[in-house]
């Protein structure tokens, strides 16, 4: 149905608003609150917009519909799409550096996988610690997964606005970065002897986690603050199988696992280790 003189704001109403709350729920695990209704709206607003619509229960039949299925990845782009800059909470990279990479045994493989990598930062400033630490041609890899299709395109790109410098020392910008000309003046992407070692997949916490082989550190920052105790139990076991035998889960610094597992020791606040 389209609206005479489209254009206004739609509101919402309490029952539109709980069938995406139990749709996000259902599909990423996400509880999100009633103090959340005006980002929804504020980021679902647009699509209905685009497509003429006039509720967001018309929005909801869509997304629910056999035909809607790249609008409702597009609907979980929108909804799971969070902040996220280089170097964000550096006390875990010291550590990464100090404490995990100065006893791994030199040579041997060092895998990192971030959980949920978003436009790539939290990604290639793994990158730059670990070849910083172990080479540029060193053994060891990055897995950046996340839900959103859309910001695993732009992490595996690995091109970014100047103005996303944000917390990159200007040491590692020069090494690892290339500044952009021409039409690509303004813009710097990250230079191609680290991307070789980063690889990205959507993947969803939520499910089944996919065969990706085992890690010595596990990434999963600022996530599980969304998920309900239940949720957040899944997704630590699942992370847990990923990891080698003493390897690390790395969570944010408003975050705890507190009664959610024994299988992990605290190591220090927010950081977790796999006897």
């Amino acid at each position: 149905m389209t609206i005479p003189g489209f254009g206004e704001s739609v509101d919402i109403t309490d029952a539109e608003y709980g069938q995406f709350q139990q749709l996000i729920y259902k599909i990423a695990g996400i509880s999100m609150s009633d103090s959340k209704r005006t980002l929804l709206v504020g980021r679902l607003g647009r699509r209905l917009r685009f497509h003429k619509l006039s509720s967001y229960g018309d929005y909801y039949k869509l997304v629910t519909s056999p035909a809607g299925k790249q609008e409702l990845q597009q609907m979980v782009d929108l909804l799971t799409t969070n902040e996220t800059y280089f170097f964000r909470e550096p006390r875990h990279f010291e550590f990464l550096t100090q404490t995990v990479l100065a006893k791994h045994p030199a040579g041997q493989p060092f895998n990192v996988w971030s959980g949920a990598s978003s436009t790539g930062e939290e990604i290639y400033t793994l990158s730059m610690v670990l070849a910083d630490k172990l080479g540029v041609k060193g053994n060891w890899s990055v897995l950046g997964s996340d839900l959103s299709t859309q910001v695993l395109a732009v992490a595996e790109k690995g091109e970014y606005v100047t103005e996303r410098t944000r917390g990159l020392p200007p040491a590692y910008m020069s090494k690892y970065c290339q500044a952009g000309t021409g039409d690509k003046q303004g813009t710097f992407t990250i230079n191609a002897d680290l991307r070789q070692h980063t690889k990205f997949r959507q993947i969803n916490l939520n499910q089944s986690i996919p065969e990706i082989g085992k890690f010595h550190v596990i990434f999963l920052r600022n996530v599980m603050i969304y998920f309900d105790n239940p949720t957040k139990r899944q997704v630590v076991s699942k992370l847990i199988s990923k990891l080698h035998p003493g390897g690390y889960l790395i969570i944010g610094h408003s975050e705890s696992l507190n009664g959610l597992t024994e299988q992990l020791t605290v190591v220090q606040p927010t950081i977790y280790k796999l006897a």
